[in-house]
């Protein structure tokens, strides 16, 4: 199972500091998972060289929207909002129902704000799928959702800077 997955892989120390504003909004519900993607997301985006991390907890999934929301609309803005969390499928459909609100949601917010809103809340059909992509060193999803972070941080500046150049 491992083999297919992509490997993390430890740019950020080679890249120029970023020099960003980073938030990041995880969940407490399954908060072992959570807190290993939260730990790898922290460790990256300081290697990386950001300059202010934010961290909010709420209860479970589908409140983060409204906070990766909040924080969107916040000035001075931040350069991208990680979004980290863990459902677990049980018998009924409830978790896929959560999992489809909250990525529509981010999306929307990402769109709408111009901040990237990057998505990690992940859905796993079983306990066992959740360790190597939350705890595991070389597959975390919080070191490459703080990866993805601060390239978009990096692309939305450019995009940013080009702007401003064109006359109108």
């Amino acid at each position: 199972m491992a083999a297919m997955l992509k490997r993390v892989r430890r740019r950020a120390a080679k890249a120029p500091p970023i020099a960003g504003r980073f938030a990041i909004v995880a969940s407490e519900y399954n908060a072992r998972y959570v807190d290993g993607m939260l730990r790898a997301a922290r460790e990256e985006l300081k290697r990386a060289g950001a300059t202010e991390i934010q961290v909010v907890r709420v209860p479970g999934a589908f409140e983060i929207p409204v906070v990766a929301g909040a924080l969107a609309r916040q000035h001075p803005g931040w350069d991208a909002v990680i979004c980290l969390g863990v459902i677990m499928q049980g018998q009924t459909s409830h978790a896929q129902h959560v999992g489809e609100a909250v990525t529509l949601a981010l999306s929307q917010i990402a769109v709408q704000s111009g901040v990237p809103m990057i998505h990690e809340v992940l859905v796993f059909t079983s306990e066992e799928q959740a360790p190597v992509r939350c705890l595991s060193r070389d597959f975390n999803r919080g070191a490459e959702a703080a990866q993805t972070a601060w390239r978009m941080a990096r692309v939305m500046g450019e995009v940013r800077s080009a702007e401003d150049e064109i006359p109108f």
